[in-house]
């Protein structure tokens, strides 16, 4: 029996997780689609018109038809922080992480125009480790991805952002097997085993922040203007694909297929190819020029006049030079003093 100050903060914390777990999963339930079957993709733009649309996602990457640029980096604000409160659920289709009570990570510049709050992140798999990523590159899938969801700040939230073109940001990256396990993951996985039913959540057992989850290059990645990939499929993400997978053991990958829906096991949640259409893939290089999204035209950055004088590497590379020749010589006078 808990009594009072600590059983009133108890009290508190449930409800608090209780109203964040009932907003985590709300709306979900009234979204019947799956799939297989009757609910399946091939189905969805029966009920959501905007899934037959000509920008869809997700898209097969042909490394041959990228677009190179250059892009200034994307600004990742509150990554490296541990996050507490973060609210792990199972809404049936996919297992979702959500932040609570504490400021949101942010991301900005690289192909985006303004400021991007997080959403939410959540994973799509396959019923074995040949497939189950959404997007590809050139025709190879991926066992699973990471989709991490923000909306533009100026929208207010995620739901005002579906109403613009520019509203959505997603980072997504691809998973690879690995023989080794990857000890962040643990966690993710842990936390599983008690939301393999659907409709339910819980906390994660202590804080983590998002970059533990991601690999090292965060600077190569590919970007184009798509949709969500399950419905309503509003034309309103700008992907960020990011070339570098994300290494995990088999059992940790294998852990998300023991994920229940209504219907079963979510042996796999990834939705079709959709046809790119007349849509540039821009695949970023370097961190040395600005990409104008509204033009689709990579503007040159302002290079700075050459100085007129030696570089300090110059400089440093024309010293040791002098000072090794003036060593050779004082080599050459010795010995022929003692000669």
């Amino acid at each position: 029996m808990l009594s009072g100050e600590f059983g009133i903060m108890y009290s508190l914390r449930i409800s608090t997780l209780f109203v964040a777990v009932s907003a985590l999963l709300s709306g979900t339930r009234a979204q019947d689609f799956g799939y297989d079957g009757h609910n399946g993709p091939q189905h969805w733009g029966e009920q959501y018109d905007t899934c037959f649309g000509k920008h869809q996602s997700p898209i097969n990457i042909n490394l041959l038809s990228v677009k190179e640029v250059k892009l200034p980096p994307l600004k990742m604000e509150g990554f490296d922080e541990q996050i507490e409160g973060l609210v792990v659920a199972n809404n049936g289709h996919t297992v979702m992480i959500k932040v609570e009570n504490h400021e949101p990570p942010k991301i900005s510049d690289g192909p985006l125009v303004g400021e991007y709050v997080f959403s939410q992140l959540h994973f799509h798999w396959g019923n074995n480790d040949s497939v189950g990523s959404e997007d590809r590159i050139n025709n190879k899938s991926f066992p699973m991805e990471l989709h991490i969801v923000f909306y533009k700040k100026e929208y207010g939230d995620p739901k005002g952002a579906l109403e613009h073109s520019d509203g959505l940001a997603v980072m997504a990256f691809f998973y690879e097997v690995d023989r080794h396990r990857h000890p962040a993951y643990d966690l993710v996985t842990a936390a599983l085993q008690n939301v393999t039913e659907p409709q339910s959540a819980m906390p994660l057992a202590r804080s983590l922040s998002l970059l533990a989850l991601l690999p090292y290059d965060l600077e190569h990645y590919f970007t184009y203007s798509g949709s969500l990939t399950t419905p309503p499929c509003s034309e309103v993400v700008t992907w960020i694909d990011y070339e570098q997978p994300i290494r995990l053991a088999h059992d940790q990958i294998n852990s998300f297929r023991e994920l229940r829906s209504d219907h079963g096991h979510i042996t796999h949640n990834f939705r079709p190819l959709q046809p790119i259409g007349d849509r540039t893939i821009f695949y970023n290089t370097e961190r040395d020029g600005y990409f104008d999204k509204s033009t689709d035209v990579v503007r040159k950055p302002i290079v700075p006049q050459e100085s007129t004088s030696t570089p300090r590497s110059d400089k440093s590379a024309s010293s040791h030079i002098k000072i090794t020749l003036g060593l050779i010589a004082i080599a050459v006078c010795l010995s022929f003093l003692i000669n």
